[in-house]
């Protein structure tokens, strides 16, 4: 009997050193894959809007290998170009992201946040936030009211922005100081990149628009390589979350003739979404916006978008959205007008601290994007630029 209980004993204590190891294990491990390497660096960097130095570094570093030059705009949004003769076709995606800035530091060491870009309220309590001071990150949470003290009517209300405040564990504010924290720091969303249990799915901050920095990389490495007939200018934009003030001032100094924007699209397959909100799912490909609240696209680019996307036979869906606007806008108003076009990968909990995107939506752009650049030529630029009424 002693012989049973000290082999069930054994049994036990090896089962348990063995959950405590697979729940101590890390969720993912280091990739090989140079994608997913990209993305993890991408979305790992902070960098909200006026603060994107950090996104602009890794810009820099990936594009040197496949540009003929690389300049700047008086605002800070980088532009990276291909070849010197042919028209002139803007890809565009931008840098920033969804963050604060420290507002004031009160007496007992808690912050005050002014919020950067389109958060909604819900998204911002109980939340992890890195801090970039002067003398590096520090950590911080958003704090959240005790359910033990809350009234009844307390618990089920929305805590709007004005009340949080960011915890970083000081005491004073001579200590926040002590922790290089001041005034006018930009704050991000603590979110690490994750694949997402073993699927194609890839969970991370700051999809929007890191991902569409990805697609630019990717077209950027296969037109280094591959013939076509254009001036590409890549366009790393700023301050796109709070009023598409890098696509204006970049579309300034290129000039384009036409333009593709790359953004997050918005997805209907998650619970709560109403059926005229959003028409687009994770998995389904990339897609073109046909309406939103900033921008109406060329319609004849539309037309010539479809056509290629059906001629190479990639998935493309369509959405219109209302509550959006992008870099397109911008860019279309710009050198007395310019045949655009957004083009979107689909994205789960955009403005958020954890957004969803889909590997096979983002191969399928790039393979959409190389295609519509080396589709592209003076011949049929000139036709998306013609507004003159057919003689027919």
């Amino acid at each position: 009997m002693k012989r049973i209980a000290a082999i069930f004993t054994a049994f036990a204590i090896s089962l348990a050193t063995a959950l405590i190891a697979r729940a101590q294990e890390p969720q993912t491990s280091v990739s090989s894959d140079p994608v997913i390497q990209l993305f993890q660096k991408l979305t790992s960097a902070p960098g909200p809007s006026g603060f994107e130095e950090p996104v602009t570094k890794i810009m820099v570093d990936e594009m040197k290998p496949y540009a003929d030059k690389i300049t700047y705009d008086g605002l800070g949004s980088m532009i990276a170009v291909q070849d010197s003769s042919g028209p002139r076709v803007m890809l565009d995606a931008h840098m920033d992201e969804l963050g604060g800035l420290i507002r004031r530091v009160t007496p007992d060491g808690f912050l005050s946040m002014q919020m950067l870009g389109g958060w909604f309220d819900q998204a911002l309590v109980d939340q992890r936030w890195w801090i970039i001071g002067s003398k590096g990150r520090v950590l911080a949470v958003t704090g959240i009211r005790d359910i033990h003290i809350a009234a009844t009517a307390e618990r089920s209300e929305v805590f709007p922005r004005d009340s949080l405040y960011l915890d970083i564990g000081a005491k004073s504010a001579a200590e926040v100081c002590e922790m290089g924290v001041e005034p006018g720091d930009p704050v991000v969303p603590d979110s690490p990149f994750e694949i997402l249990n073993g699927t194609q799915n890839y969970l991370a901050k700051a999809w929007d628009d890191r991902i569409g920095l990805a697609v630019m990389i990717e077209v950027a490495h296969r037109l280094a390589h591959s013939p076509h007939a254009n001036q590409i200018f890549y366009a790393s934009t700023v301050q796109e979350e709070i009023g598409m003030r890098g696509a204006q001032t970049a579309a300034d100094v290129i000039k384009p003739d036409v333009a593709i924007a790359l953004e997050v699209g918005i997805v209907k397959d998650v619970p709560g979404v109403k059926p005229e909100e959003a028409q687009e799912v994770l998995g389904g490909g990339p897609a073109i916006f046909l309406w939103d609240a900033s921008e109406l696209p060329n319609r004849k680019f539309v037309a010539f978008v479809k056509n290629t996307a059906a001629t190479n036979s990639i998935p493309l869906q369509y959405d219109l959205i209302t509550g959006y606007g992008d870099d397109s806008a911008a860019i279309q108003r710009s050198n007395g007008g310019v045949p655009t076009v957004n083009l979107v990968i689909p994205t789960r909990y955009t403005h958020s601290h954890n957004g969803i995107i889909n590997r096979g939506d983002f191969d399928h752009m790039v393979d959409l994007v190389t295609a519509l650049v080396q589709k592209l030529d003076a011949a049929e630029v000139a036709r998306l630029r013609t507004f003159a009424p057919s003689s027919e």
